[in-house]
Parts: structure tokens; C-alpha cells; sequence
């Protein structure tokens, strides 16, 4: 959020609401404002302005349920939900939990989690109301990352002096670009293109980045906040990218990724289809395509030591990860 005079000139915009202001003080990368309505949370929003829509129409839609306590967005006293600065840049204003992130290092507050999200994915639906939403297609999305992949292959092998890292990558990398070819085309090969008129029509939304840093622990239960990347796409997304988070932290424990499944399931099935889509998510190579993004999209001077360690990690821990999609999806 830059210097102070963008705070002061962001605090400025707090006049637009219909709010009385106590006090400010500063957050992450956020103003936290003590009013008349509470603790409330101003900061920057840089998606586009219909989405802003779609994201508050979902938070309410979660609220009225009285499932579990979600952030809701406040509008200005003009009725809009962002409000501009003199610069063009858009803020929101929303509702803030008192609490603490969920602890990835407590398996009951994991199980948690998913429980959370199982029933945040039960009225996580707006049925009929987005036309014009597009669908997340994973697998276009895994074509993407191949060609990024492939593109690097090609710089590393013109590269002249390698350094520890570029030599280290270079070694592993046919091993991971066949494995994310060969998970591309089961991939394309499985999904139907009437499993995305099924997630537009049902409305079937993701929370987009659920992780532990933004389930809230507030004393009497879970919250959950941020939903800046809510997006339409089958739900298994987001138990992906907390399991996997969880996995890679218990090197790949099977009784960890069995209990969370169960526990999800218990509240919410997984559909059979689903449950073959969680399996190539798990299966992508994602985390060696984010180390050679990062590596190829960054000064390539000066590679810092912690990419060669997350690199190994990724190769360390590779049997255990097919051991655990083995045992776990033996039955596909």
C-alpha cells in the first residue's frame, strides 16, 4: 500500500460511507478502521468491476444461509461497492473478524477447515444468476504451464554457464515435463464439456484460495475471509489446494489425506467425478512448474539458495507424493 500519503488519501475515502471512524491503524497491506459498525477492513481491489459484484452477491448469499460466518462488503452511501481515489485506484470496504489464522500445525483445527469448507461449499451456488461467468478450464490452464515448461527446457539447454541451480533443474527436469504431459492428455481426455454447462447453470462457485491464512479462528468457531478470487469451477479446487498445502507439510501421509477426505465427505460426497479431477490436480506437477516460473519470470543473475532447496524438496519428497496417489486413488 505504499507510503503514508496513500493511506492518508485511502483513509480520506472512509468519508464516502455511511460509517462514524474512531480510529485507523494498519493492517497487511490493508487500513483497519474501529467504528460505529465495528472493526472494519479498507483495501485495495484490483479485480474487475463485475466481479466485485458477483463476489458480494455470493458473500450474502453464504451469510442469509447462517451456515458460517463470512466477510460481507459495504457499499458507499452512493450504493457502490468501490469507491475510487483520485488516481483511479479502487478500494473495498468489508467486515473484519477479531482472531487468529487457522494453526496448519494442529490437525483438529485442519480437519477443521474442511469441515468449514464442505459446508461453505453447500451454499456456495448461485443458480441461473451468471450468464456471463466464465468456467475455469484446469486443463487449459495445465496446456499453459506446458508450454512454459517447454520454453524453459529449451533457454536451459542453449544456456552456456550454468550455475547449482540451472544444473540441478536441468538434470530433473525430462522427468517432470513428461509427467505433467502425460497428466495434460488423461486430463483432456476425461473432462466433458458438459461438465462446465453443468457448473455455469448450478452457479457452482470457489472460494479460489482457500488456505490456512484465511480461515480465521475467532473463539467461536471458523470465519472465513478473502473470496477476492471466488471463480467458477469445480469445487474440488479449493479442497486441492488446501489438502495439497497440508500433504506437502506431512510429506505426503496418506492417513492425513485419508482423514481429510473422509471428513469432507462426511459433509459433502464427492461426486466420482470430482473425486478422478482431485486426483490430477494432486497428480500436476504444480509446485516444479511454480519453481521454473518463478526461476524463468525473475533476474536470472542471481538465483537465491531457497529455490535450489524447494527444488530438492520437490524431488525429495516425489516418491512418497506417487506412493500417496497410489494408495489413495488406487480404486480409479
Amino acid at each position: 500500500m505504499g507510503g503514508m500519503a496513500v493511506n492518508d488519501k485511502a483513509i480520506g475515502l472512509l468519508d464516502q460511507y455511511e460509517i462514524e471512524v474512531l480510529r485507523t491503524r494498519k493492517g497487511r497491506g490493508a487500513i483497519l478502521c474501529d467504528s460505529d459498525k465495528g472493526t472494519l477492513i479498507f483495501m485495495e481491489y484490483q479485480g474487475p468491476k463485475e466481479k466485485v459484484k458477483v463476489q458480494s452477491r455470493l458473500l450474502e448469499q453464504i451469510a442469509d444461509s447462517g451456515t458460517l460466518p463470512v466477510e460481507q462488503i459495504l457499499p458507499n452511501r452512493e450504493g457502490e461497492l468501490l469507491t475510487k481515489d483520485t488516481d483511479g485506484v479502487s478500494y473495498i470496504l468489508k467486515t473484519h473478524f477479531e482472531g487468529r489464522e487457522c494453526n496448519i500445525q494442529d490437525m483438529q483445527e485442519c480437519l477443521r477447515g474442511v469441515r468449514t469448507l464442505a459446508k461453505l461449499h453447500n451454499v456456495m451456488h448461485l443458480e441461473g444468476e451468471c450468464p456471463q461467468m466464465p468456467v475455469f478450464q484446469p486443463e487449459k490452464e495445465y496446456e499453459k504451464h506446458n508450454r512454459e515448461l517447454k520454453r524453459v527446457r529449451r533457454y536451459l539447454r542453449e544456456k552456456g554457464q550454468k550455475n547449482r541451480f540451472e544444473l540441478y533443474l536441468q538434470q530433473e527436469y525430462d522427468y517432470f515435463l513428461d509427467q505433467a504431459r502425460e497428466i495434460f492428455q488423461e486430463w483432456s481426455a476425461f473432462v466433458m464439456p458438459q461438465d462446465y454447462e453443468f457448473l455455469r447453470e448450478s452457479g457452482t462457485f470457489c472460494h479460489g484460495d482457500y488456505q490456512y491464512h484465511n480461515i480465521i479462528e475467532t473463539g467461536t468457531g471458523q470465519a472465513v475471509i478473502h473470496f477476492e478470487k471466488c471463480v467458477m469451477d469445480d469445487q474440488i479446487r479449493d479442497l486441492y489446494l488446501f489438502m495439497r498445502k497440508l500433504l506437502e507439510k506431512s510429506n505426503w501421509s496418506k492417513e492425513l489425506g485419508d482423514r481429510l477426505l473422509k471428513t469432507y465427505s462426511a459433509i459433502r460426497p464427492l461426486p466420482a467425478r470430482s473425486f478422478v479431477a482431485l486426483y490430477y490436480r494432486l497428480a500436476y506437477p504444480e509446485k516444479f512448474w511454480k519453481i521454473v516460473n518463478f526461476y524463468y519470470n525473475s533476474g536470472k543473475a542471481w538465483i537465491p539458495e531457497k529455490n535450489l532447496e524447494k527444488l530438492q524438496k520437490v524431488v525429495a519428497q516425489e516418491k512418497q507424493k506417487q506412493e500417496f496417489l497410489s494408495a489413495v486413488f488406487r480404486t480409479l
